[in-house]
């Protein structure tokens, strides 16, 4: 083979990996909408309460940099998660001008019942796979994530990305 031909070949594996990664990506995506829809949230609500379920309490402003929001996009879910009796604001212990949130009992039942459900369809997912291709592709994929800032504890949810586990966190994600 000469030189184009190798380049061709590794363009192709390239366009099948960027192509296989964006169908996976789109259909997890679509698996955790439609559980989202079941309970009338959307792909970030579900995203707070699995975050939610993991730890005490999270600064709001922490969570909101986390998931790439704007504080006053993150006030406004906290405001509707509120409102269905799902998550409670309080003053921080730290700093008494910042807000945590913290999951409500309602919140905590539902986002135990909602991480059941996820893992029940994301390991549905790779039934078709045998027990070392499933250990393989979570090895693999778990490479392609980031790195962990040594502050922060990786979230054991497939579905929750880690935040600074146990308090309300330091801003930092």
């Amino acid at each position: 083979m000469d030189d184009r031909a190798d380049l061709a070949a590794g363009a192709d594996q390239g366009d099948a990996l960027v192509d296989a990664l964006a169908q996976t990506t789109f259909a997890v995506t679509a698996r955790l909408n439609r559980l989202g829809a079941e309970h009338d949230l959307s792909l970030t609500q579900l995203r707070v309460l699995a975050i939610l379920r993991d730890r005490d309490r999270v600064r709001i402003t922490a969570l909101a940099q986390h998931l790439g929001l704007e504080k006053s996009t993150m006030t406004g879910l906290v405001d509707r998660g509120v409102r269905r009796g799902l998550l409670e604001r309080t003053a921080s212990a730290g700093d008494r001008r910042a807000v945590d949130v913290l999951l409500t009992r309602a919140g905590r039942d539902l986002a135990e019942r909602l991480h059941e459900a996820a893992a029940t369809s994301m390991t549905g997912m790779a039934q078709g796979l045998s027990a070392p291709e499933r250990q393989r592709l979570t090895a693999l994929l778990t490479r392609l994530l980031p790195p962990e800032p040594r502050s922060t504890a990786r979230c054991d949810r497939p579905w929750a990305p880690s935040l600074s586990k146990g308090g309300a966190g330091d801003g930092a994600a």
